[in-house]
């Protein structure tokens, strides 16, 4: 286990050395400082104050849900490009093998890489997911349901794609893994939407498809789980959106995902300890 968490301290430290992650880091910092100046703004108009509370609320939760659907982009974007090429570059480079060598094993090498990138996302992420939610709770004193559980949903997002990543990397380039997560994201994309507009229009076969798509990488549906866990239980609530919660995930979709990504590690594991060097 030593070997493990000194290789996870060292990626950690090296992701958060290198200027892509800073960037992010800085970026994400002022979009919450440009979240709270719009937010305050938008707070302070006369025509807001006169309309009712419940409908005042739903106005901050939208507004809430929108900068963390931003949180929720931003972190996984993170998660794709800072560890697609922790294994095809370091392979490519042939610096791979100044590490794996007896008595570390290659499995211990990509395991600890794994969680190294999972701490420096959870940090992201709750550094930004924080801020935003405080930033709200100064202004006007609102905090969004089921905060926890969303935002932990958002990291099962990034944690998938690191999973998916990692996997891609022991057999393809930087370049094409980078590709082929993108476009599979893509699709998914493109499929939750279509589950929502199917759900709005009550075409069950869009949303049959939709959701097949989204099973292909579980992401999107997180995030809907997710956004539906933050809205309040007001019906229609949202409408087409990103924040829509006409077709609701299922629950066991949490559960599919973690299976999902577990798999995807194991894989990867065995992948990596069978790749010639």
């Amino acid at each position: 286990m030593s070997y493990i968490w000194t290789i996870t301290r060292l990626t950690f430290q090296e992701a958060w050395r290198r200027w892509m992650v800073l960037i992010a880091l800085l970026l994400g910092a002022l979009f919450v400082i440009l979240y709270g100046i719009g937010f305050k703004l938008i707070a302070d108009d006369e025509t807001l104050r006169s309309v009712p509370t419940q409908f005042r609320l739903g106005g901050y939760n939208f507004i809430t849900l929108a900068g963390l659907y931003v949180v929720h982009f931003l972190t996984i974007m993170l998660s794709i490009f800072a560890s697609v090429d922790a294994v095809a570059g370091e392979i490519t480079s042939h610096t791979i093998q100044t590490i794996v060598t007896k008595p570390v094993r290659r499995w211990q090498v990509l395991l600890g890489k794994w969680l190294g990138y999972a701490a420096m996302l959870v940090v992201y992420l709750t550094l930004l997911s924080s801020g935003l939610l405080l930033v709200t709770n100064l202004i006007v004193g609102y905090v969004p349901p089921n905060p926890v559980p969303g935002v932990a949903l958002i990291l099962l997002e990034a944690l998938v794609l690191l999973s998916v990543s990692l996997l891609g990397g022991t057999r393809l380039s930087t370049l094409t893994n980078g590709v082929a997560l993108f476009m599979l994201y893509g699709v998914t994309f493109i499929g939750t939407w279509v589950e929502q507009v199917g759900a709005v229009l009550q075409a069950d076969t869009a949303v049959r498809i939709g959701s097949f798509a989204g099973l292909l990488l579980p992401v999107e549906t997180l995030w809907r789980r997710a956004a539906y866990l933050l809205q309040p239980p007001l019906p229609g609530f949202g409408g087409v959106s990103p924040f829509a919660a006409f077709s609701i995930p299922d629950p066991n979709i949490v559960w599919y995902a973690v299976g999902y990504a577990a798999l995807a590690l194991v894989l990867a594991l065995v992948s990596f300890s069978r790749r010639d060097l």
